[in-house]
C-alpha cells in the first residue's frame, strides 16, 4: 500500500500525518492515547478499495510536536490546522472522519469545525461523548491540577489512591488496571499529563453534536468492545440516544486493540 508521511507546521509546533492508499474518497483518522498514526495501517488496508486514509499523529504522540508546554490547544486553532492539512493534500470535497478512544475527541472537533464537509463518521470506543472522572480531575483548575503534575515525578500517591478505590470498589478493577498501566513510567505519566491538560478544550455537548449529524444526515458507525471497561455502551447512549439513525457493532473484544479488531471485522464483511 502506498504510504506518504508529511506534516503541517503551526506556529512553533508541528502536526505529522501519514497518507495511506490511493482510494477516491478521503477519511481522516485519529488514534488513541499512547498510539500513533501507524496504528491505522491495517484499517487503511481494509478500506483501500474505497478510501485514501490520512492518519494524524496527535500532539505528544508519534512524530507530532507541541512547543507550548501545558498551554491549552483551542478548538479554533485545531480548525486552522485541519484547514492547512486539507489545503496541503488538495482536499476540496467532503471527507470522512474516524476516531478511536482519545481520537474520538478530535473527530468530533472536526465535525464541529466542518459540519457541511463531513461525508461519514466512524467512532471506535470514542472519548468525548462522556467526560470521564479521571479526565475531569486531571484538567480541573487549581490544586488537583498541581497535584497531578507532581504525580508525574512522584507517582506513589496516585498508585495508592487507585489501590484504595479498587479495594472499596469505587472503580472497576479493569479501569484501575488501565489507569495503572497508563501511569507506569515517567514518560507515560508525562504524556498523560500534557495530553489531558493541553486537550482540555475538547469537550462537547451531545445535543449539538447530534443536531449536526441529524440535520445533515451524516452516516455514523460506532464500534465498541463488549469487554471494554473504559468506554461502555451505556455511556455512548448520550449520543446514540439522540441520533435519528446509526449503525452499532459490539465486538467480542476489549479496548486497546480495537482499531485492528474493527479492521478485521470490516475485511470479513467485504469478503
Amino acid at each position: 500500500m502506498k504510504e506518504i508521511r508529511d506534516s503541517i507546521p503551526f506556529q512553533s509546533s508541528e502536526l505529522s500525518y501519514i497518507r495511506y492508499g490511493t482510494g477516491a474518497e478521503i477519511m481522516i483518522c485519529f488514534h488513541g492515547f499512547g498510539q500513533s498514526a501507524t496504528y491505522f495501517q491495517s484499517f487503511a488496508e481494509a478500506l483501500s478499495d474505497r478510501y485514501s486514509v490520512i492518519a494524524v499523529d496527535l500532539f505528544f504522540h508519534g512524530k507530532s510536536y507541541w512547543n507550548r508546554g501545558d498551554e491549552v490547544l483551542k478548538k479554533a486553532e485545531w480548525r486552522e490546522m485541519m484547514l492547512a492539512l486539507l489545503e496541503k493534500e488538495g482536499i476540496d470535497s467532503r471527507f470522512g472522519l474516524c476516531g478511536f478512544s482519545l481520537g474520538g475527541k478530535f473527530a468530533l472537533a472536526c465535525l464541529e469545525a466542518f459540519p457541511d464537509r463531513i461525508s461519514s463518521i466512524r467512532l471506535l470506543a470514542p472519548d468525548g461523548v462522556k467526560t470521564s472522572f479521571w479526565y475531569s480531575l486531571a484538567t480541573y483548575p487549581g490544586w488537583f491540577r498541581n497535584y497531578f503534575k507532581q504525580i508525574v515525578v512522584k507517582p506513589d500517591s496516585f498508585f495508592n489512591l487507585v489501590a484504595i478505590m479498587k479495594g472499596t470498589r469505587l472503580v472497576d478493577k479493569g479501569v484501575a488496571k488501565f489507569a495503572k498501566y497508563q501511569m507506569q513510567t515517567y514518560r507515560k505519566r508525562h504524556q498523560v499529563y500534557y495530553a489531558w491538560v493541553v486537550f482540555s478544550d475538547f469537550n462537547f455537548e451531545m445535543k449539538k453534536i447530534s443536531r449536526l449529524i441529524n440535520e445533515r444526515n451524516i452516516p455514523l458507525e460506532m464500534y465498541l468492545g463488549k469487554y471494554d471497561k473504559i468506554i461502555t455502551t451505556k455511556n455512548m447512549n448520550r449520543l446514540l440516544g439522540r441520533l435519528d439513525d446509526y449503525k452499532l457493532a459490539i465486538l467480542e473484544v476489549g479496548h486497546n486493540h480495537l482499531i485492528n479488531d474493527v479492521a478485521q471485522y470490516i475485511a470479513k464483511k467485504q469478503d
